[in-house]
């Protein structure tokens, strides 16, 4: 074991000679801080924090934190991490003796108080004048006998000091039998400040095996914290080594601290490792395999590796002996990244599972050929998720059966599976294809209602959240205002949290938000955003300027927690995690409809997530009837085929709609005229920019051919319905436009009076439709808003009315 120690480990923090570990604030690896008040010596518990001193004289002070700051001073005699001495001086000399109170050390102190307050030899001058006039220094005690500790001792016999005279004369009274001193002092441990750990209290063996765990622990993570260790070497005293202790025993059941849990854990389990290694045992030696120990590469780190977390991989659920050794020679030469490899195992185990279902189990590779592999195949193509119901994606299903083949290639180019039949392999009739999307499904957009649930709470969020470092209202305040910048930008999680301090750029009044298309590999991009956006991104810059961030966060509007992250702004992955908090401790949330009691139905809060608020953005505007070039800009795509998903709606709710406004189709007087069906209003009528046609020639035309010129303010065949309301309003105000410009030209009377009669009639088409809408019960007033808003939104995704597939081929033509 003592070879295995790294040698001159952190020779300005670890003393090997006294066991002692004394951290360096200005080390970054080291979980140990300067507090933030600058006249204070004393170390914080957090980065960018106050000692727990200052800590409580700012609760007292009732100051800004800014204030306080600038104008608090601690008291000159507090001592945290080391040992002044007295301050008596005479002729050049100091005193030598441990520092006591109010400057003096114990011995000083007390004759100046015979001095001054005993009739006796009364001195009637101050404390300075008897520390300059009467006072003589003395030598310095000789240093307490424990390891590490730099108190002076004050026992002749035993020749400690009196912190651990103390702790001695405890030990002594709590034994049934006198102790051994000497066996009690090779063990006692120093008085530790914040920043210290000592390993004396542990036996010989497990000291050694505590500073290799805590040495190679060094070198994988990012920091140490000596606050954390000490507390867990506490718990280790009695225990004389940590390769044959039980895994319950090291961390019992009832442990609740997390952190050191998790510490004693990684010290057993790297012990138990470098005893692997020490008798020639590697971790992908077993049949079983610690990733953690293994180390491959994380497929979203550069460089990073697998999850810290002990995830155990089992090799036995492959049964077959030949697939088996195949997928863990692949997995030890290829040493793939952590998902790489996750999906090869799983597809060795399907084919594994599908082959167990034959005869003989598929033990024998010979008699394994093109009709097992056709099995393999249909087992690939009714993979599920983890619920078991749900299908998994035919991209998912291709990439797995592509890691069998990859598996099965490389075994036989090694000469693992000579004896596999060659037959057992790719094919063309093995194919997955591709499956088209479904149509039928929403999207993933969360209703407006829904968020107007969560804008009522949003003074809760972040709300309990830890982001070490900040204050709660400045974690709720940054979160509230990621959540308000993710809604009304439809910015991607990521694109928000690395927007720079100076995001915001003006030109007159218009405001448009700086922001980079990380996607997209398109950067500096403009955004136009609303003035209340604006309001609350510069409320957030004013007070981020007023906190200590880490020095990598300083460019950035929302901070990270620590400079050692993989980004130097707030992590998406914090964000979620927030989102998810947050949208859990509310009470209720309510979907858009109404059970068949009547009651609102609960909101599946799973679709609440950073990403979805982006289609919520977008299907707003696809809502509104924004065209679907400029959500093209504002979603910053490349192709307008991206954006016309965001105007797609569901083959159903089309249905619905239709079937609901068909009953409301008026004639060119505004009068009523229903269709009968689905597949008349579809049949029957071609789309034209103000409502529907059905004049036989222009329908055979797709809209393209009208006799009369578009005059449809006068046409028999005109079918307008309360989805073309927008539309017909428009040309209204397009139709007085152009008679002023008439009567400004000097054009003959009759042009003015086919103007003023085409505004007179889409006026009363109007006016009959709105009557009619508001005449409706509530009830079938919202459904048949609904359903304008699904067919204008289909019109404008598609460019016509309606597809012939959403004809419900069960009704009957009028």
């Amino acid at each position: 074991m003592r070879t295995q120690l790294i040698e001159d480990w952190r020779p300005n923090e670890w003393n090997g000679d006294i066991l002692l570990f004394t951290g360096d604030p200005d080390d970054p690896r080291t979980n140990s801080w300067h507090c933030v008040v600058d006249p204070c010596n004393a170390v914080s518990k957090i980065r960018y924090g106050m000692c727990t001193g200052c800590q409580k004289a700012f609760r007292r002070s009732g100051l800004s934190e800014v204030e306080f700051k600038a104008t608090y001073r601690p008291e000159p005699n507090r001592v945290y991490s080391h040992t002044d001495t007295c301050t008596v001086e005479r002729d050049g000399k100091h005193c030598q003796r441990e520092y006591h109170t109010t400057g003096l050390c114990r011995p000083h102190h007390v004759a100046w108080i015979k001095a001054s307050r005993t009739k006796k030899n009364l001195f009637k001058g101050t404390r300075e004048e008897w520390v300059r006039d009467v006072a003589s220094p003395f030598e310095a005690f000789p240093r307490c006998r424990v390891l590490g500790c730099p108190m002076e001792r004050i026992t002749l016999e035993g020749g400690i000091c009196r912190i651990h005279y103390n702790r001695w004369r405890h030990y002594r009274e709590a034994q049934d039998q006198a102790p051994d001193f000497e066996d009690w002092l090779r063990h006692a441990t120093p008085y530790l400040s914040l920043r210290q750990f000592s390993l004396a209290a542990l036996s010989d063996v497990a000291r050694l095996e505590v500073l290799y765990a805590i040495q190679q622990r060094d070198l994988r993570v990012a920091n140490l914290d000596p606050s954390t260790i000490r507390l867990a070497v506490a718990r280790l005293e009695g225990v004389p080594n940590l390769v044959t202790v039980a895994p319950e025993d090291l961390v019992p059941s009832e442990l609740r601290q997390r952190n050191i849990a998790t510490l004693l854990r990684d010290l057993g389990w790297t012990v138990a490792q470098g005893y692997d290694r020490f008798r020639g045992v590697e971790p992908t030696d077993k049949l079983v395999w610690d990733m953690k120990a293994v180390g491959y590469e994380s497929a979203y780190r550069k460089g990073g590796k697998a999850s810290i977390r002990a995830q155990s991989v089992d090799f036995s659920v492959i049964t077959q002996p030949w697939l088996r050794e195949a997928v863990m020679e692949w997995a030890r030469s290829t040493r793939p990244h952590t998902k790489r490899f996750r999906e090869h195992l799983s597809a060795c185990e399907v084919a594994s599972t599908a082959l167990g279902r034959l005869p003989g189990g598929g033990m024998d590779p010979r008699k394994v050929r093109f009709a097992e592999m056709t099995l393999v195949t249909e087992a690939m193509r009714k993979l599920t998720r983890e619920d078991g119901v749900t299908p998994l994606s035919s991209k998912s299903k291709r990439v797995r059966q592509s890691a069998l083949y990859t598996v099965l290639d490389f075994g036989r180019s090694a000469g693992l599976l000579d004896d596999l039949h060659g037959t057992f392999a790719r094919h063309g009739t093995h194919r997955i294809v591709v499956e088209e999307s479904n149509e039928d499904e929403i999207g993933k957009a969360i209703p407006e209602s829904v968020i107007r649930q969560l804008d009522a709470r949003l003074d809760s969020m972040g709300r309990g959240f830890c982001y070490r470092g900040y204050d709660p209202q400045t974690i709720e305040a940054m979160f509230q205002t990621v959540y308000q910048v993710l809604r009304d930008t439809g910015r991607r999680p990521r694109e928000v949290v690395s927007l720079k301090r100076n995001c915001l750029e003006f030109d007159g009044r218009d405001c448009f938000l700086v922001w980079n298309n990380y996607k997209g590999k398109r950067h500096k991009r403009r955004l136009p955003i609303t003035r209340d956006t604006t309001e609350v991104i510069q409320k957030w810059a004013e007070h981020r300027d007023t906190l200590t961030v880490p020095p990598r966060s300083i460019p950035y509007l929302f901070p990270a927690i620590t400079d050692l992250g993989r980004y130097a702004h707030m992590d998406t992955n914090n964000l979620s995690r927030a989102l998810r908090q947050w949208v859990d401790s509310i009470e209720e949330i309510h979907s858009e409809g109404t059970g068949r009691d009547g009651r609102p139905v609960p909101f599946d809060r799973s679709k609440i997530f950073p990403y979805a608020f982006r289609h919520s953005y977008a299907q707003r505007h696809a809502d509104a009837g924004v065209p679907i070039d400029v959500l093209k800009e504002l979603m910053d795509h490349r192709s307008a085929d991206t954006t016309a998903r965001y105007y797609k709606v569901s083959l159903k709710r089309k249905q619905e709609a239709v079937k609901t406004m068909r009953l409301h189709v008026v004639d060119r007087h505004g009068n009523p005229a229903p269709i009968s069906s689905n597949k008349a209003y579809e049949m029957r009528s071609v789309a034209v920019p103000f409502g529907n046609c059905q004049e036989p020639s222009n329908v055979k035309a797709g809209g393209h051919a009208c006799p009369i010129r578009f005059q449809c303010a006068g046409c028999g065949f005109y079918r307008p319905d309360p989805s073309y309301l927008a539309a017909i309003e428009d040309q209204i105000r397009d139709l007085k436009a152009d008679k002023e410009t008439a009567l400004a030209m000097g054009t003959d009377e009759y042009v003015i009076r086919n103007l003023q009669d085409q505004i007179d009639s889409f006026k009363k088409v109007a006016k009959n439709m709105h009557e009619q809408i508001e005449a409706l019960p509530k009830q079938e007033r919202e459904e048949l808003m609904e359903s304008v808003t699904v067919l204008r939104k289909s019109r404008a995704a598609r460019g016509r009315m309606l597809p012939l597939t959403v004809i419900n081929r069960s009704e009957t033509t009028a």
